[in-house]
């Protein structure tokens, strides 16, 4: 065998290098990062409405239908098949999760509008902010002005002036 070494050559990444790389870059971009915060901060919401609707409303819906728990309202079957227990729907549940449904998009709703507003006055405040552009007319009037302007205080000069009476 001879002592001599073989050149390195350099190794290119392979189909899981190349897809590695690419997630990398996916994942790094802005628009995924914010929707990870958004996701986030969207599962400490539901749990905050969770909350209301099981702890907080539940409790007076059920006061005003006189005592009733909406949650353990249900329907079960009076059939079964073979040695199997009924069959138990519980659309109280499901009712629950309903007004769970409508109060997160109302707190939805309420949070984009008041997003809405404050973007709306501070745009409001940026167009009070800058003055309006002039009339295009105007300004090539304002130019043609002053380039008259220019002129005439060239010709008015005392060396022209003497220049011409000679």
């Amino acid at each position: 065998m001879s002592d001599e070494k073989k050149p390195q050559t350099e190794k290119k990444p392979g189909a899981f290098g190349k897809i590695l790389k690419e997630f990398q870059t996916f994942i790094s971009r802005g628009n995924v990062l914010d929707m990870a915060v958004g996701v986030i901060i969207g599962g400490a919401f539901t749990a905050i409405v969770n909350s209301l609707v099981n702890d907080i409303l539940m409790p007076f819906i059920g006061l005003i239908m006189a005592g009733i728990n909406l949650k353990a309202l249900s329907v079960t079957l009076p059939w079964t098949i073979g040695d199997n227990p009924p069959v138990t729907i519980l659309f109280g549940s499901f009712l629950q999760s309903i007004i769970t449904f409508l109060l997160t998009a109302i707190c939805v709703f309420a949070i984009v509008k008041v997003m809405n507003v404050i973007k709306d006055k501070t745009n409001k405040k940026k167009k009070e902010e800058a003055p309006p552009a002039p009339d295009p007319q105007i300004v090539l009037l304002t130019e043609i002005r002053d380039l008259l302007k220019t002129q005439s205080t060239y010709y008015e000069t005392d060396e022209n002036i003497e220049e011409t009476e000679e």
